[in-house]
C-alpha cells in the first residue's frame, strides 16, 4: 500500500478517536455530584428552648438568614439533641459569640429583653445576634439597611435583612475551604448602645 494511503487512513483513525474523546468529555454530570454539590451546605442547628417570648423572632430571624445565603441552613434542633447555637432569653442587652460556628462547636445568643423595653426590634434583635453567630461583628455606627449596625441604627429601624456585603461574608465564610478550619472568634458582642 503507497505511503500516502497509510496516512489518510491514520489521519482518519485519529479523527475518529478525537472526536469520541470529545464526544466522552461532554457527557452530562452525573446526578451523583450534584447531590455533593447540595451536600456542601452547612446545617446548624440552633436550641430556642431557654427564649420564650422570643420564638417568632427567632423563626423570622432564622427565616431571613435562610433566605438570604444559601451555604450555611439554620435549622432547629430536635428536643434534647446537640445544638451549634444556643439562644437564652435574658434581662440584659443582647449578646453573641461571634464565630462562625461550625458543626460541632457552640456558641451562645443572649436575647435581652433590655433592648426590647427601651423600643428595639425583637425580630431585628435576633438576626443580628444570628449574624454575629455566622460570623459577622458590629458595623457601628450605620444605617439601618445594614442589619451588623444593631442598636445604632436607632429603635425605629426595623429592618432584619441583611444587606449584600453581610450575605456576601457569610456566604463566602461558609463556601471557603479556609473559612471551613476558622474556629468561633469566641469573643462575646454586647450589642448595648
Amino acid at each position: 500500500m503507497p505511503l500516502g494511503t497509510w496516512l489518510r487512513a491514520g489521519t482518519s483513525a485519529a479523527a475518529l478517536v478525537l472526536g469520541m474523546a470529545g464526544t466522552a468529555t461532554a457527557a452530562p454530570v452525573p446526578a451523583s455530584t450534584a447531590s455533593a454539590a447540595q451536600a456542601a451546605v452547612v446545617t446548624l442547628r440552633y436550641d430556642d428552648s431557654r427564649a420564650a417570648g422570643w420564638e417568632s423572632a427567632i423563626a423570622a430571624g432564622v427565616a431571613s438568614w435562610n433566605a438570604n445565603v444559601s451555604s450555611v441552613r439554620l435549622v432547629e434542633a430536635a428536643p434534647g439533641s446537640a445544638a451549634e447555637i444556643v439562644i437564652v432569653a435574658t434581662t440584659g442587652w443582647p449578646q453573641a459569640t461571634l464565630g462562625p460556628v461550625r458543626p460541632g462547636r457552640q456558641v451562645r445568643v443572649e436575647l435581652g429583653s433590655q433592648a426590647v423595653d427601651q423600643g428595639y426590634n425583637k425580630t431585628r434583635i435576633a438576626a443580628h445576634e444570628l449574624g454575629h453567630s455566622l460570623g459577622l461583628p458590629d458595623t457601628k455606627p450605620g444605617p439601618c439597611s445594614q442589619l451588623m449596625s444593631g442598636s445604632s441604627a436607632g429603635t425605629a429601624c426595623t429592618n432584619a435583612t441583611p444587606n449584600t456585603t453581610e450575605r456576601s461574608r457569610v456566604q463566602s465564610t461558609y463556601t471557603s475551604a479556609l473559612g471551613a478550619l476558622a474556629p468561633a472568634n469566641g469573643r462575646t458582642l454586647v450589642d448595648a448602645p
